[in-house]
């Protein structure tokens, strides 16, 4: 496996963080976690998601862009590897469930401008769970601003995701089915992902089925 970018990307409760941090203990590399605590929109999003939605996405794609500019551009001796727990295309997928359409066709007027200047990933991993299991993680995670999040949403995003990864063109992408696996609580689980991930692939869109033993 040579790589020197990766980035992890999931629905709100799919263990991206999580992956990525043991993914890049494991390899050695640099780990690079989106900093969403510190948007002052988010939390009050969830309360008033027509009052704020512009906000905490306009927050979030210049957010994302700045730490990808700066993490990117900025060579490491130490780690050739750079996994990430988030794709900068994720601003458009949420600011596509999130906007009205006025507001939407001026955000993607500079995500299209913010997006050229930035490299794709040498491989995309999407985590794919059922609605179900996130539900249950985001409720054991107990964030406070997240326990209003409902089926539908999650519905949404999952669907845009899947749609943009679909018709992406250049990416190569996985798309991994995790429902039967626990790579938290159990390591098999996580060798299980991870003999997955360091196979070479053809560029393109690879639907796998993770199946625990």
């Amino acid at each position: 496996m040579k790589r020197s970018f990766i980035a992890i990307e999931g629905n709100i409760g799919a263990g991206k963080t999580t992956l990525a941090t043991m993914l890049a203990d494991h390899w050695n590399g640099r780990l690079l976690l989106e900093e969403f605590v510190d948007n002052p929109f988010l939390a009050r999003f969830y309360e008033q998601p027509d009052r704020h939605a512009f906000s905490v996405e306009l927050y979030f794609l210049a957010d994302r862009y700045h730490q990808l500019r700066s993490e990117l551009s900025s060579p490491d001796l130490f780690h050739e590897l750079v996994v990430s727990d988030y794709y900068f295309a994720k601003s458009l997928i949420f600011a596509g469930n999130n906007l009205v359409e006025d507001e939407y066709g001026l955000f993607h007027r500079l995500f299209e401008i913010m997006f050229s200047n930035l490299p794709d990933p040498d491989l995309l991993v999407y985590l794919y769970l059922d609605i179900d299991r996130l539900m249950e993680n985001i409720q054991k995670r107990g964030r406070i601003y997240e326990q209003q999040i409902d089926r539908e949403y999650l519905s949404q995003v999952q669907q845009r995701y899947l749609q943009f990864i679909r018709q992406s063109k250049g990416l190569t992408a996985l798309i991994v089915d995790i429902n039967s696996l626990d790579f938290v609580k159990n390591p098999k689980d996580f060798y299980i992902l991870l003999s997955i991930l360091e196979k070479d692939y053809e560029p393109g869109v690879h639907t796998i089925i993770a199946k625990a033993e």
